[in-house]
């Protein structure tokens, strides 16, 4: 094999298929970085097992044909070399030349025989929606994605079809986050994928009017993000039926600055840690909301003016999760609704319904 690249376009596909690469595996191979040529481009590949990553770049082919190489020590000599192009060859040991201006090296590969096969499957459903779009829903909705592995079920956000809309849904027992926008089409049909994958998908280029097309079978998902595709395996499980868990009407509503209650927690937050955590107090009453903190370290007092109606309450939060949630609405007022100090928050938008998280609260002493 011999073919030539543009640096810049051989450094960003290497960096994005690296990420898809086994860091530690009994098949060497799965450690490497798949590279094969064609007809004046060539294929990249990084698989684990679980999530695929591959893409195609124009290259100019002087020989065709295919290494696995070892992916941290190829990815650091590319970003490293010094030119525009870099040329890289292979003889029959597998041993691989990498050029660029002065700079040489040589290193050993790894028989692209020895590389498994990327997954194929049947075509279940499909669906597309605007690259920007679909990676806002999921960054909105991915800080309540579990990390516990005891259920797995929720270490991944479901995607929900359902009458021509698509519901993004992440929930790990203490908040859920629910992002819903109109997609063409009457589908309906759902299925869970894996926060690794959807982290992945963020990463990822696409240009401003650029579109994502889904694929999904039984037991995999696939992402066409212009020249690069992302498979990966789906979660298996049943999902919590959660349009069931979100509560119904509102002994309180408040409307409130997204920009001023952010600040607010954040001030709170100060005086709490990982090892320190005491809940930050919200008492609704005549003058708006106001904040109370109280750990080891001291305690901290806020009030937000507010706009509100219905019963005045006293509630409880662990500052992470209401933080979190606040800062991941991408509207410049939020709605509040409380049912009582002992169920969940609602945060809504002030007008339509393109997303809902809940907080569940702490009890307070």
């Amino acid at each position: 094999m011999k073919v030539t690249f543009l640096t810049n376009d051989l450094v960003q596909a290497v960096t994005n298929v690296q990420r898809a690469v086994s860091s530690k595996s009994t098949n060497p191979a799965l450690e490497g970085i798949l590279l094969k040529t064609g007809e004046n481009c060539a294929v990249l590949c990084g698989y684990d097992l679980d999530l695929g990553i591959r893409t195609q770049i124009d290259a100019t082919v002087i020989e065709e044909g295919e290494i696995v190489l070892g992916a941290k020590l190829f990815c650091e000599i590319v970003r490293r070399m010094p030119e525009e192009y870099i040329t890289i060859e292979t003889d029959d040991k597998l041993i691989t030349y990498i050029h660029s201006g002065v700079a040489d090296y040589q290193i050993m590969g790894i028989s692209s025989y020895e590389y498994p096969e990327l997954p194929t499957f049947e075509e279940l459903e499909s669906f597309s929606i605007k690259g920007d779009l679909l990676k806002n829903m999921v960054k909105q909705t991915s800080y309540a994605i579990s990390d516990n592995m005891s259920k797995p079920v929720y270490t991944g956000s479901l995607f929900d079809l359902k009458d021509g809309y698509l519901n993004i849904v992440a929930l790990d027992g203490f908040r859920m986050a629910v992002r819903k926008e109109k997609i063409e089409g009457n589908l309906n049909f759902n299925f869970i994928v894996p926060g690794k994958t959807l982290a992945e998908i963020l990463k990822i280029n696409c240009s401003e009017d650029g579109v994502i097309n889904v694929v999904v079978g039984k037991k995999h998902v696939l992402f066409k993000i212009e020249n690069y595709s992302i498979i990966s395996r789906l979660v298996e499980g049943k999902f919590l039926d959660y349009i069931g868990t979100v509560p119904t009407g509102a002994l309180t509503h408040i409307k409130v600055n997204t920009r001023r209650i952010s600040a607010a927690v954040e001030r709170m937050s100060l005086i709490t840690s990982e090892k320190m955590q005491s809940p930050v107090r919200f008492i609704v009453a005549d003058e708006g909301i106001k904040l109370i903190c109280t750990t080891a370290v001291g305690k901290a007092n806020d009030t937000v003016s507010v706009e509100y109606d219905g019963s005045d309450v006293e509630i409880g939060f662990n500052n992470k999760y209401l933080l979190e949630a606040i800062k991941n609405a991408d509207t410049d007022e939020l709605v509040f609704e409380l049912n009582g100090p002992l169920k969940p928050l609602k945060i809504l938008p002030p007008e339509g319904d393109s997303f809902l998280f809940l907080v569940v609260p702490m009890r307070l002493a």
